[in-house]
């Protein structure tokens, strides 16, 4: 066949290629070959695993080839690991390391735990299936950790409010899926949302409560006076599925939005979810929901420099998707 006649001509061209012989000096390959694979070294990726508290840590001791006895000396060495990394020139990238999935992973795949080789295997599983990784770009190991924690957290949140989205199904009444016409509200009131907000930096916060937990979502927008805004299309997916649960659950959530620009106060905003619309709050009740404990309902004192504002109109109208 022609295809497959091109294939093996390109192979033998390379083990031709291949068998090419010695050009220079012994000492002269040789340096030349080290240079080569420190140049080969950069383009290689790293991801380093790391077990962000105690009780995690404490778990893989029970590892006989897990060497270290102590969790901050252990952050340090990581911490040293990272930076000698960053001098090859390599892209890195820190893992967050759970041990009993990692015990989980080694049985279903009949792999030794107590391994080296099986933590690396495992380490590198995380970042293509998709767990919770941060690029590391020098910030000090102390700064990793809660970096690595929030990462973990908005992907199980995602996670969650995506199964209830899924599991909702279709409406008896009118058999349209509930889940896929929650989300797709959503987006038109994530865009509206950034739409109406104006210029500047928007840092919105959407809290859902659920029968099991509350969710909680963040979104960090970047609108320029000229041209359209900048948000992270993770961040953005995330917020829209959790606001999406909130308003298939008809579920009392509410959207906070805080911007931020050069020269002038913080102005804050907020809205309650109503049905499938977002229904503005007054100036009192955005205090209030600022000014006061979440857990014990206690005032807090205000924060100096912020103006508590009214929420603004979306101008999108309610659709009942509960029938």
């Amino acid at each position: 066949m022609p295809g497959t006649n091109r294939k093996h001509r390109r192979t033998t061209d390379r083990a031709h290629r291949g068998k090419t012989g010695r050009t220079g000096p012994k000492g002269a390959t040789s340096r030349r070959a080290r240079d080569e694979l420190r140049a080969l070294r950069r383009e290689v990726p790293h991801t380093v695993g790391l077990l962000a508290d105690e009780r995690d840590f404490a778990d893989m001791r029970r590892y006989r080839t897990f060497t270290f006895q102590d969790h901050p000396d252990y952050l340090r060495r990581i911490d040293g690991l990272l930076r000698s990394l960053a001098t090859e020139g390599a892209h890195t990238a820190v893992a967050l390391f759970d041990p009993e999935e990692f015990a989980d992973y080694c049985a279903d795949n009949g792999l030794d735990p107590d391994s080296p080789a099986s933590r690396s295997r495992f380490t590198a599983r995380i970042g293509a299936t998709g767990g919770a990784v941060v690029p590391y770009t020098g910030q000090p190991v102390g700064h990793l950790v809660p970096e690595l924690v929030g990462a973990a957290v908005r992907k199980a949140t995602w996670e969650y409010a995506t199964m209830i989205l899924a599991q909702l199904g279709a409406c008896a009444d009118c058999g349209v899926d509930i889940g896929h016409t929650s989300f797709e509200r959503a987006s038109r009131l994530l865009t509206r949302l950034v739409e109406r907000a104006g210029p500047g930096t928007h840092h919105l916060v959407c809290s859902v409560p659920t029968p099991d937990e509350q969710l909680l979502a963040a979104l960090q927008v970047e609108r320029p006076a000229a041209g359209s805004a900048r948000l992270d299309p993770t961040g953005s997916a995330e917020f829209v599925t959790v606001l999406a649960a909130g308003i298939a659950l008809d579920s009392p959530a509410g959207v906070v939005l805080r911007t931020t620009g050069p020269g002038t106060p913080d102005r804050l905003h907020g809205w309650k979810l109503r049905g499938s619309a977002l229904v503005p709050l007054n100036e009192a009740q955005v205090f209030s929901a600022y000014c006061t404990d979440a857990d014990t309902g206690e005032p807090l004192s205000p924060e100096p420099g912020v103006e508590y504002r009214a929420g603004f109109d979306l101008g999108v109208e309610d659709t009942d998707i509960h029938h």
